[in-house]
């Protein structure tokens, strides 16, 4: 079982593994511009302020700028029943000139009315990404695994189908060469940082913001004074 166990997780890791390089400042004129693209997860709701594009703007320091442009509800589905496509914050992410941008969007789309639509949730994932990748910046982009759900979830928002889009998320990053941040993993294990069984409070994104720092620069995230 435990050579099985093994097999699994390199199975899974060569699956994440990605072409993505650490990002250096000094590569950049100006701060290294991140877009955060998400749901209310991104938003921050239930952070008390403390959103993860937040404190991963601590964690990077001065020498970047995170943009925060989630928006609660919404779903990767064109033909969800509320698309991240049709919101300003989108637009928004688009015209702010990305150098990096991380998407995690998928939640909301394991709603029974939205993953009917799940045969165009790879399609539509990679127009977005194309949609930021032709941008004139080039950005590096990553793509996250989402969150867990815990036990039987909320606003029918579902593990079963979260567990079904990371395979896809994972071919797709190896498919477009994009990087990947594994929320789900940061998070898995910890249940109790998920009161309402789907957003993290401010604890939890405070994990997902050490995640996405680990991946942007290459190293293991500082400890920040209102860390506690």
């Amino acid at each position: 079982m435990s050579i099985l166990k093994a097999l699994v997780v390199s199975v899974i890791a060569a699956a994440i593994c990605t072409a993505a390089e650490p990002i250096d400042p000094k590569d950049y004129k100006q701060p290294v511009r991140v877009a955060c693209v998400g749901d209310s997860i991104t938003q921050g709701a239930g952070t008390k302020g403390r959103s993860y594009p937040s404190q991963l703007q601590k964690l990077l320091g001065d020498k970047w700028e995170v943009g925060n442009f989630g928006v609660s509800g919404r779903t990767l589905l064109r033909k969800g029943d509320f698309p991240y496509w049709n919101e300003k914050a989108y637009q928004n992410a688009l015209a702010f000139k990305p150098d990096v941008v991380i998407i995690m969007l998928g939640t909301n789309d394991t709603k029974p009315q939205n993953w009917a639509h799940e045969a165009e949730f790879v399609p539509d994932y990679r127009d977005l990404v194309k949609s930021f990748l032709d941008l004139e910046t080039k950005p590096k982009v990553f793509i996250c695994r989402p969150c867990p759900v815990i036990a039987k979830g909320n606003f029918k928002i579902t593990e079963e189908n979260i567990q079904k889009q990371i395979p896809r998320i994972d071919a797709l990053a190896k498919e477009m060469k994009l990087g990947v941040i594994d929320m789900h993993a940061a998070l898995e294990d910890k249940p109790g940082l998920l009161p309402d069984r789907v957003h993290p409070n401010a604890e939890g994104a405070g994990e997902m913001a050490k995640a996405a720092y680990k991946e942007l620069t290459g190293k293991r995230a500082p400890r920040i004074k209102d860390d506690e």
